[in-house]
């Protein structure tokens, strides 16, 4: 007697097989991977850490770059079909273009959320071990290393929207990086308006959740860690959404 995987099951091992044969991907989603640790070492070694930071904020002082790259693992994982032409193929073998997308969100939110959760943990682990003992506050890491690596997942998911909406890998990845930085970069220029301008990005809720001491609440906002990053996962779903339908609408 033969048994046959479910429809979600085959789209996402075919998604896996697609996402570890593409070497940008791969090597991004090392370097995601990397960062977060290597940022501890250099801070622990430095003696950069300012003296009102905590352990946790400070050894994942490069999580922000990393989740910038997680984002653009995310638009990669669907540009790069784009610009191969393999789409036309994808979409052949698998007409119903909700369950390929929804595979491929799938898999970078669950590839992005574990590797972040190893890494921030590792990064962790390594800043408490090389700074100087009882020298700075010890931040909370639990839970927040939950929410860390959920937000990179979430940055993973809205790289993928960005990608499906525009389709080509420079414009997305310069896209999905502006939505996480712009909002950080400008809004000093709309004045006591900054907090809910710059507290909307992603990076901020990640900020927050590090609890680094540049999450001032006048530059990311007064709300609190966890309910910002339930905010930027509901307009994250809500570009998913949008992007579903225009994927649905048009032609490859």
């Amino acid at each position: 007697m033969t048994t046959t995987a479910a429809p979600g099951a085959q789209a996402l091992a075919h998604e896996w097989i697609k996402f570890r044969s593409v070497r940008s991907t791969v090597w991004t989603t090392v370097a995601t991977a990397v960062l977060p640790v290597l940022g501890a070492v250099f801070v622990a070694t430095s003696g950069s850490l300012q003296s009102d930071d905590t352990v946790l904020g400070g050894s994942l002082t490069l999580s922000v770059v990393a989740q910038m790259l997680a984002a653009v693992v995310g638009a990669l994982v669907v540009t790069g079909e784009y610009s191969s032409g393999t789409i036309r193929t994808t979409f052949a073998a698998r007409p119903r273009r909700s369950g390929v997308l929804a595979a491929k969100a799938v898999l970078v939110a669950g590839v992005m959320y574990v590797l972040a959760l190893a890494s921030c943990t590792l990064a962790y682990l390594v800043g408490d071990a090389l700074l100087p003992e009882g020298r700075y506050a010890q931040g909370a890491p639990l839970p927040a290393l939950f929410g860390i690596a959920a937000s990179f997942a979430v940055a993973a998911v809205l790289g993928l929207a960005v990608g499906t909406l525009v389709r080509h890998s420079a414009g997305a990845v310069t896209t999905v990086i502006g939505l996480l930085l712009l909002p950080s970069l400008f809004g000093p220029l709309f004045g006591d308006a900054e907090r809910w301008i710059a507290g909307v990005s992603p990076t901020a809720a990640l900020e927050k959740l590090t609890q680094t001491s540049d999450a001032a609440a006048a530059s990311v906002g007064s709300l609190g860690p966890w309910p910002s990053l339930l905010l930027v996962a509901g307009y994250t779903t809500a570009l998913m959404l949008g992007a579903l339908v225009l994927l649905r609408r048009r032609d490859v």
